[in-house]
């Protein structure tokens, strides 16, 4: 990861911007530089991780021009070696040095082009104005508020503009901002036509399309770790790659050390791949201790993405401080697409179809920040292959019939069509899975839950959460969260939407917790 910040003010005063760039440093911890540019400042702080030599440092310029990204830009090569044949040349070997030369060529409409996840921001000396832009599922993060005067910030992080701005939103996924306004030049949960592939073709492009998705994501001139919970999504991406690779990967599990549901099936899967693989052990003195840490560098809120988030946030803090791997891949984004334990109850096709885009809308205010902040925080970098722009879109494009379970077990569409591959156990592929902090172990939601009820009494509580009117808590655990947030980013609670809930306009679905344990189906998942 790195972190990216820009002021589109000239009088910005040069040292007050160098420190609200180091609230982010830990997203790029090899290099910091600031440069003024005719509008105002950029800076950028490094994590090399694609053109390991000071060449690939940034902002980069090309004439009047200039730009600071964080980003993969994956199949950069064949675009470096045409733009090199039509006369441009490049200092290093960083993907996002092409960035400035596709501007140059096509403006605005590079964006809708690449085959990205990123965040950026372009200043154009002969316009005098900058333009800053998000990736379509909003897998890179980028924030957007306004100073006391009307100048625009756009950041990597909220943290950079607390104080700065009295609103911060996130930049829309899918948008690029220019002379003032926000214009979408994709929106992933648009389809233009429904498929009508047969159920034998849609399992064959789910394979091929994802399998592509996770061996472009392996492309990196810095070591490699996965993320391996031991169920499906994360089993798949690291089955796949120990395939691609033809070596053992690095592969990474948490558990608490009372209940961890998961850690057996992770060992099954790091066992018949071949992985290193190591396992992080917490306690629930772990666990509260993170509570605080995790928010500040979550900017949330969400029960459901806080209580995901600690499990993460442990392991990859130790793979930082025990390994010099570099770059994360996980399984995110595939509920989204092919379902949750609450879209079981789904009352038609359509109304799958509609939360899948609602989620799919949204992902990059929960599971995609978790995601990024638990990763970055940590100097790491995150690669999610679900969210592999060709493949979301055709499975989006999925009718949606086929996505309902109706074959008596989630997600039946993706499972199946690794079924031939065998990249994992077979145990493994037909297994349900507990959602990620209940894999972690059943007692980490308890302790939470338990901490918080013996923080506040009622009265406390009733009245302490009354004072919020956006988003009000509605459990002792959820004002605890909301208190340590208000103390990190006071008055900031639009940055997030809701509280992540099962629809509860759905019959089985209208519950008090987000935790798939509450729901009627759970069964299986928790064993």
């Amino acid at each position: 990861m790195c972190a990216i910040l820009t002021y589109t003010r000239k009088e910005a005063d040069e040292s007050f911007f160098r420190q609200l760039l180091e609230r982010t440093a830990s997203r790029g911890p090899d290099m910091s530089g600031v440069m003024k540019v005719g509008g105002g400042l950029m800076g950028f702080n490094r994590l090399s991780i694609m053109g390991l030599s000071e060449s690939g440092m940034q902002p980069f310029t090309l004439g009047r021009n200039a730009a600071v990204c964080n980003g993969e830009l994956y199949g950069f090569r064949p675009l470096k070696t045409y733009l090199q044949g039509i006369g441009y040349s490049f200092k290093g070997d960083s993907d996002c040095e092409i960035i400035l030369p596709l501007y140059e060529k096509l403006g605005t409409d590079m964006f809708s082009l690449l085959d990205a996840e990123f965040a950026l921001v372009i200043y154009d000396g002969e316009k005098d104005r900058f333009i800053a832009a998000r990736d379509p599922i909003g897998i890179r993060p980028l924030y957007y508020g306004y100073d006391s005067e009307g100048y625009i910030l756009f950041a990597s992080e909220p943290k950079n503009l607390t104080g700065v701005c009295s609103r911060i939103e996130p930049f829309p996924p899918g948008h690029y901002y220019e002379n003032g306004e926000f214009v979408c030049y994709r929106d992933m949960t648009f389809v233009k036509e429904i498929s009508t592939d047969s159920l034998e073709t849609v399992t064959k492009k789910i394979h091929d399309k994802l399998t592509l998705g996770i061996k472009k994501r392996l492309d990196a001139d810095a070591p490699l770790g996965f993320l391996l919970s031991g169920g499906l999504d994360s089993s798949l991406v690291c089955g796949v790659a120990a395939k691609e690779l033809k070596k053992p990967l690095e592969t990474f599990a948490i558990g608490m050390d009372t209940d961890a549901i998961d850690l057996k099936y992770a060992r099954e899967v790091a066992r018949y791949i071949g992985s290193n693989h190591h396992e992080v052990i917490i306690t629930r003195e772990d666990v509260i201790a993170a509570i605080d840490p995790v928010i500040k560098a979550l900017g949330t809120y969400d029960i459901t993405t806080i209580r995901a988030s600690i499990g993460m946030y442990l392991l990859c803090k130790w793979i930082h401080e025990n390994t010099d791997i570099k770059v994360i891949l996980t399984g995110e984004i595939s509920d989204e697409l092919f379902g949750y334990k609450y879209t079981d109850f789904a009352p038609s096709a359509e109304a799958f179809q509609e939360e899948a885009a609602k989620r799919i809308r949204e992902i990059h205010m929960y599971d995609v920040l978790r995601a990024d902040r638990c990763i970055s925080v940590n100097s790491l970098e995150a690669r999610v292959p679900f969210g592999d722009l060709d493949f979301t879109s055709y499975v989006m494009s999925i009718d949606p019939k086929k996505k309902l379970n109706t074959y008596g077990i989630g997600k039946f569409l993706l499972r199946k069509a690794f079924e031939e591959d065998e990249v994992i156990p077979h145990s493994i592929l037909m297994r349900e899975k507990a959602a990620f902090s209940d894999a972690v172990g059943h007692s980490l939601r308890d302790d939470l839950m338990e901490y918080a009820e013996e923080k506040y009494t009622y009265a406390e509580y009733e009245t302490a959460r009354k004072q919020y009117t956006h988003a009000m808590p509605f459990t002792k655990e959820s004002l605890l969260y909301r208190e340590i947030f208000e103390k990190y980013y006071g008055g900031q609670s639009q940055m997030v939407a809701d509280f992540w809930m099962p629809n509860k306009s759905w019959k089985g679905c209208n519950v008090t917790d987000p935790s798939a344990r509450v729901l009627s189906n759970y069964g299986a998942s928790g064993v």
